[in-house]
């Protein structure tokens, strides 16, 4: 019996998905890769990240145009589906909102983490 929850994210750009992932300290492999869970079960993912519960990972997998995040989260310790994905979530999109604009001729003039680990960007644009 398989305990592997799916996630549905609105994560869509692979790029801004690493990024969040390397600003968060997270130790990851791409590819085709499987996440472990209860009892050895396996399923392929495409981006597969190293927990500290022995023997249980968790996953990254495109369906469609969007992310969906694999994982047994009854054996990750230390770790629930909430933690992991609310500040994946947060770094994602700055990283993408960042990315978006930067394209669109704004520089970034300054950065604030806020109280509540809101990030608080100013950007300008020249015209």
């Amino acid at each position: 019996m398989s305990h592997f929850t799916t996630i549905k994210t609105k994560i869509v750009e692979k790029e801004y998905l690493q990024r969040a992932l390397t600003d968060l300290g997270y130790t990851y492999e791409e590819g085709k890769v499987q996440v472990r869970g209860y009892q050895g079960n396996r399923t392929e993912v495409e981006v597969k990240i190293t927990t500290n519960s022995p023997g249980y990972d968790i996953g990254l997998r495109k369906t469609g145009d969007s992310y969906e995040v694999i994982a047994d989260w009854w054996g990750i310790k230390n770790m629930t589906s909430q933690k992991f994905l609310q500040p994946l979530n947060q770094r994602y999109a700055y990283h993408a909102a960042k990315a978006k604009l930067e394209a669109q001729g704004f520089s970034l003039v300054s950065e604030q983490q806020e109280e509540g680990e809101k990030i608080h960007l100013v950007l300008r644009r020249m015209v």
